[in-house]
């Protein structure tokens, strides 16, 4: 496994396509500093960049929290002024973008807290697997924080307006039969279960074909910016993309010879 990480509080390694991102801050829950919003987003752009990675997981050193949300600690130091504020809202919002905007699968490795701005990362994923003890939870209402018009819509794209305004509204705490129940997760397992099903789900997609994969992406995240629109015309390209890839050869050929087909992304 290869380590590339731009900082000790947020690692970066790749292994065999998958590409690891895993927040390293546990004596403060994994809580995202302004430091560690700057390196998951340098980290996605070099991830985004390398051809080799098909998937991303997301995951956190402790067996506390995913990530507990904000370091609040920081807040009179680095967000009372405006300035601050500022510099470090330009930090979340392209960490942030660059979730949303990335073109392969992202999957988050959920244990424990997932709270304020780590649930607001973990929604910006694609797939959530979180053990059955994790909590959720946006508890801005507590601080009087505020939440930007991208988090709040990506919230009531999942679990729809009703729930998102009572997660916002309450700030309370979901467990994982909840949060599964409303769609704010995909898949409940154990701890002890949790690494061996991130790695096997992860391990599918990665056997899948890519450019499927990246076309079925786009569309979802097009249906979801605007229902009733049509589709644009760069869905069409990506779909005939994957019409025209070597990688539709090897599919029909692997059918036909019964056998598992090996795709390359072209």
């Amino acid at each position: 496994m290869e380590s590339i990480s731009p900082s000790t509080k947020v690692l970066a390694e790749v292994d065999n396509a998958i590409g690891w991102i895993t927040f390293n801050n546990p004596r403060r829950h994994n809580a995202m500093s302004l430091e560690m919003w700057l390196a998951l987003g340098s980290i996605l752009e070099g991830f985004g960049q390398d051809s080799s990675i098909r998937v991303v997981i997301l995951k956190a050193a402790g067996e506390k929290a995913f990530v507990s949300g904000a370091d609040i600690s920081e807040f009179e130091k680095k967000r009372s002024s405006q300035q601050q504020r500022d510099e470090y809202e330009k930090a979340f919002d392209v960490a942030q973008t660059r979730l949303a905007e990335f073109d392969k699968p992202l999957i988050a490795m959920i244990q424990g807290y997932c709270i304020g701005g780590g649930l607001a990362l973990a929604l910006n994923t694609d797939i959530r697997i979180a053990t059955e003890d994790s909590v959720f939870g946006i508890p801005a209402a507590k601080l009087g924080l505020g939440y930007g018009y991208g988090v709040i819509k990506t919230l009531t794209s999942l679990v729809g307006p009703s729930h998102a305004k009572d997660i916002l509204f309450s700030a309370r705490f979901l467990d994982t039969d909840e949060a599964l129940r409303i769609g704010l997760i995909n898949f409940v397992v154990s701890r002890a279960e949790l690494p061996a099903k991130v790695l096997d789900y992860a391990n599918t997609l990665v056997a899948n074909a890519p450019l499927t994969i990246r076309a079925s992406k786009a569309a979802v995240g097009e249906v979801v910016n605007d229902p009733g629109q049509a589709g644009p015309r760069y869905i069409d390209e990506l779909v005939n993309d994957c019409f025209l890839s070597e990688d539709y050869k090897e599919g029909r050929e692997a059918f036909m010879e019964k056998r598992k087909p090996v795709f390359k992304g072209s």
